[in-house]
């Protein structure tokens, strides 16, 4: 029996919202906030709000197919997210040749947290930008999964319901592709 204070895992909550749908409303709050971020660096402001709703209603309509055996649901919504993310792909490839072209990046100023900082100040270089245009989808997704989405390379896996060791060599050729795009300021290591 699980104590009244204890935090649900995710497949508890999912398990839950079978019988009682509102419940699912603990998993929004739990990663919107996040998911929302990925998003948003991924294909701009103006489109994240509508795919992160978008996501977060596919789960809610997929839920009785998730496996309950996995305890977090954050590759499962990235996973959603992504999928959702390549009907904008002109979007996010207009961003990066926007923040290309004018080292601005409009996502940095909206969220301060540490984490997102230290990847807002490097997002911001125009080469960074322009060498991220330039990759392709399936390198970019496993990259900024990673970087942005925070995900493990398992997590990652899942999300993009490919092999870890897919996940494992298409991240060391978005870095080798990176390397060769990138100002040699970024490229050596």
């Amino acid at each position: 029996m699980q104590d009244a204070g204890a935090i649900p895992d995710d497949a508890s909550v999912i398990a839950r919202s079978r019988l009682e749908p509102e419940a699912f409303s603990v998993l929004f709050r739990r990663y919107a906030p996040p998911l929302k971020r990925y998003v948003t660096r991924r294909i701009g402001a103006d489109a994240a709000d509508d795919v992160v709703a978008e996501t977060f209603l596919l789960a809610f309509r997929q839920r009785d197919r998730y496996d309950l055996t996995r305890g977090d649901v954050r590759p499962w919504l990235y996973g959603i997210a992504t999928n959702l993310i390549a009907r904008h792909r002109r979007d996010e490839i207009r961003l990066y040749q926007a923040v290309a072209r004018t080292g601005a990046d409009p996502v940095a100023e909206q969220f301060t947290d540490r984490v997102d900082a230290a990847v807002s100040a490097s997002a911001t270089s125009r080469g960074l930008a322009a060498a991220l245009a330039a990759l392709p989808q399936r390198y970019r997704d496993v990259l900024l999964l990673m970087a942005w989405g925070d995900l493990s390379y398992e997590q990652i896996a899942l999300a993009l319901a490919v092999p870890v060791g897919t996940v494992r060599s298409r991240l060391h050729r978005a870095r080798t592709t990176l390397r060769r795009h990138l100002p040699e300021e970024y490229s050596s290591e």
